[in-house]
């Protein structure tokens, strides 16, 4: 009752500017969907089905990675057009999934300045700095809202041109960059066996 009335006071003409506000509106909204400026929640989202180039998870995967972070790994993966065994990588070497007690993995942050099972940067001044502020939404600890930080992270490094130097800028360390690589193959079906 209460739109009817509104129309028939805004007359003809205002009801097309309406509509076409509306239009605008819906359009803008999927515009930022699409490049990625919007985060949908975590659990309303359905689970993207995984793409070409994406590899199945080995079953060395499947026995060491917690169901909701596979899924999670998977999805971001997807998402940001970036290997999904990377993101599973850093989450193994960082917190191991998020199962480690270490400071800064469930709440705070450690000597660094580092939070989350991803361990992203989330201290202003810290040695970790603060790449939350640019990469994250919500919670640091929150795996939904790490993971996919973790894998903007990487790709505004550089990770669908040249990995390695992406997992770099990560950690600065050539020995962290090769256990990351070594943990994707074993991580990914048909992508080694150490």
């Amino acid at each position: 009752m209460i739109a009817l009335g509104l129309l028939r006071a805004l007359g003809l003409r205002g009801t097309v500017v309406l509509a076409c506000l509306l239009v605008l509106a819906v359009t803008a909204y999927g515009v930022a969907e699409d490049l990625g400026l919007l985060e949908p929640p975590a659990q309303a989202a359905p689970a993207p089905k995984p793409t070409a180039g994406q590899p199945a998870p080995s079953s060395a995967a499947v026995a060491d990675i917690p169901a909701t972070y596979l899924r999670l790994y998977r999805q971001a993966g997807t998402r940001y057009r970036i290997p999904w065994s990377v993101l599973a990588a850093i989450g193994k070497v960082e917190s191991d999934h998020g199962r480690t007690r270490l400071p800064g993995v469930r709440s705070g942050s450690n000597w660094a300045g580092a939070c989350g099972p991803m361990q992203i940067g989330c201290v202003p001044g810290s040695k970790a700095g603060n790449a939350w502020a640019r990469y994250g939404h919500g919670r640091p600890h929150d795996p939904a809202n790490a993971i996919p930080a973790a894998a903007r992270y990487l790709v505004d490094h550089g990770a669908r041109r040249n990995l390695d130097r992406a997992i770099f800028a990560y950690n600065h360390s050539r020995a962290y960059v090769a256990k990351v690589k070594t943990l994707a193959r074993r991580y990914a079906r048909g992508g080694g066996r150490r």
